[in-house]
Formats: C-alpha cells, sequence, structure tokens
C-alpha cells in the first residue's frame, strides 16, 4: 500500500450503514471531511472556501470512504478496485470549478490504491450538504471474495 495512514471509520450520522456489501460490491455511503475525528471544511466553494482547501477537504472526505470500506471487507488488501466516484460540492454562485474540486479526492484515491484506485466519476454541484460542510464523497468498489 502507500503508507498514507487511514483514518478512523466515521459514526454514521443517521440511521444507515457505512457500508453495504452485496455480490462482491461495496457501496459506501457518501462521506463528511473529518480532521482528527472532527467534521470540518464548512462553507462554500468560491465564497468562504478557495479551490484549494476544497479539495483539501475532498481529500479528507476520500480518506473516510477508504477507511470505511477497507474497515468493512478485512483490509485494504480486499479492495480490488474503485468503480464509481461521485462527489457533491457546495459552492457559491458563479464557481464552476466543480470537478477540479473533487480531483482532490481522485488523486487520494490514486495514491492509496495505485492504479486500483482509478475509477469512473460524477461530480454534482448542491445547495447544501450534512452539517453545513462544502463536499461530501462516495464510492462504489469491487471487493476480492473471501
Amino acid at each position: 500500500m502507500s503508507g498514507i495512514a487511514l483514518p478512523a471509520v466515521a459514526t454514521p450520522g443517521g440511521a444507515y450503514t457505512p457500508v453495504v456489501l452485496h455480490k462482491g460490491l461495496a457501496y459506501v455511503s457518501a462521506q463528511l471531511p473529518r480532521d482528527n475525528g472532527e467534521v470540518c471544511g464548512f462553507g462554500k466553494v468560491g465564497g468562504n472556501l478557495t479551490l484549494e482547501q476544497a479539495q483539501h477537504f475532498a481529500r479528507l472526505s476520500a480518506l473516510q470512504c477508504l477507511a470505511a470500506l477497507a474497515s468493512a471487507v478485512g483490509g485494504e488488501d480486499r479492495i480490488e478496485r474503485l468503480l464509481k466516484v461521485t462527489g457533491y460540492v457546495v459552492a457559491a454562485p458563479g464557481f464552476v470549478q466543480l470537478s477540479a474540486v473533487v480531483d482532490g479526492a481522485s488523486l487520494c484515491f490514486q495514491e492509496v490504491l495505485g492504479a486500483r484506485g482509478q475509477h469512473a466519476r460524477t461530480t454534482l454541484g448542491v445547495a447544501e450538504l450534512p452539517r453545513g460542510v462544502a463536499v461530501e464523497i462516495e464510492i462504489l468498489a469491487a471487493v476480492k471474495a473471501e
């Protein structure tokens, strides 16, 4: 692996499970950015947050996704590859670099997983996200059979 330490798995903020495993696929619930276990990255990109800050928060969200996934499947080595990443971004009016924000997550996945971290992706601009964060990331992954 990359040598990047994954954070602790976040406790769900609602009535859902962090990861659902089904027939070799892992559906990872969208994860908020956390720094030392604390939710962070509040606001709007292009407003009170810069592109670079938002990319950092996307990276933190990606690490939370990987932590949840690795925990659910029994370790990073059981992750066969990422299939799809969906990034949600809260942006100020006129900010259109949404894809560049989610690059922070995509590059993180590739840094941690190498070629297994390459993926298809959708980026969406939204009005608001849970707890007022600016970025939220979810993933779909293929996992190795036991």
